[in-house]
């Protein structure tokens, strides 16, 4: 059972992740060739000052 583990910042809205966790889930059935129902996916947030890149907190971007 492939798993997708996605970490986003946090701020989007549920009709973007459903949105989300259908094309990943039609690419993992499409490449791995498993049922629809085999593929589990986590979006995993983080608030934008929990965040950071090039030592900059997203909050601050």
């Amino acid at each position: 059972m492939p798993e997708i583990i996605i970490y986003a910042v946090a701020g989007r809205t549920t009709d973007q992740k459903r949105a989300l966790v259908r094309d990943m889930t039609e690419a993992m059935v499409k490449n791995f060739g498993v049922p629809a129902e085999a593929v589990t996916i986590q979006i995993v947030e983080a608030d934008k000052d929990s965040k950071a890149k090039g030592g900059v907190l997203f909050s601050e971007r």
